[in-house]
């Protein structure tokens, strides 16, 4: 809606990447203060956060990258042009997800409870995170009717131009933000270790799930002609979720 935060001649701040950082900030900030709950060593914490970050930047523009190969096999120099957008989520969760179990083992944590204690920071992130795409107009819906459709007029803008569209980012940060609260609600009251992190997948997923039937964007190939990949993995998500929920809780039981 707004792809320019601040302007000063040729220098520019995007919106995009000011909202990115600001949930990344908010997050880490809310992961150390629950490793000091938690009585973790917050530098373990700030150091794992790191690590986060860069794993989620780089798995993100990959995961785009793979899903749109055969245009960056012809325009190979745009695979680092990051502020035109191309950043899958799933793409950074997975690779950044890696790297958290390594790091984890590496410093002899317990690998369910550490996941809890960064489930918040994640709906905090992606909370941004989609604010910042409805800033930078990537990610955007399908043409819709209803009163709550968002028109984008800026030039500068990724979304399609002048036709009222679905403000399918702003679902996704309101899933985000409910997610959020339910985890904070629950986090001194969880039954066992890894809950937390199951729950965030579950509903993550959930309203990705959903939420991918409003968009209208170019999400790369189709499987089957109709079902975008995030779509694919949000489905195996959920059902990966509620498995390993089950199986946690009988463990516990």
């Amino acid at each position: 809606m707004h792809p320019i935060l601040v302007q000063f001649g040729s220098f520019s701040i995007k919106t995009y990447g000011f909202l990115i950082a600001t949930g990344f900030l908010l997050g880490i900030t809310l992961a150390v203060s629950e490793a000091k709950r938690l009585d973790y060593n917050p530098q373990i914490i700030l150091d794992l956060s790191f690590y986060i970050i860069v794993g989620a930047i780089v798995g993100s523009r990959l995961f785009y990258i793979a899903t749109n190969l055969s245009y960056y096999i012809q325009n190979p120099l745009d695979m680092f042009k990051v502020w035109q957008g191309g950043l899958v989520f799933f793409g950074g969760f997975i690779l950044s997800f890696a790297i958290c179990i390594w790091m984890i083992k590496r410093n002899q944590l317990s690998i369910w409870k550490t996941l809890d204690l960064f489930a918040p920071s994640l709906a905090v992130g992606v909370f941004f995170g989609r604010l910042g795409c409805f800033s930078a107009g990537c990610c955007y819906g399908k043409p819709c009717s209803l009163a709550w459709a968002v028109t984008f007029t800026n030039p500068e803008s990724l979304a399609r131009l002048h036709v009222p569209l679905h403000p399918s980012q702003l679902y996704s940060s309101l899933g985000a933000l409910i997610t959020f609260l339910i985890l904070f609600a629950f986090r001194k009251r969880k039954s066992f270790d890894g809950q937390l992190c199951l729950m965030w997948m579950f509903f993550y997923s959930g309203f990705r799930s959903i939420i991918e039937l409003f968009r209208g964007d170019v999400r790369g190939d189709l499987w089957f002609g109709h079902y975008a990949t995030s779509q694919i993995l949000a489905w195996l998500l959920v059902v990966g979720s509620v498995v390993m929920f089950l199986i946690l809780k009988k463990r516990k039981t």
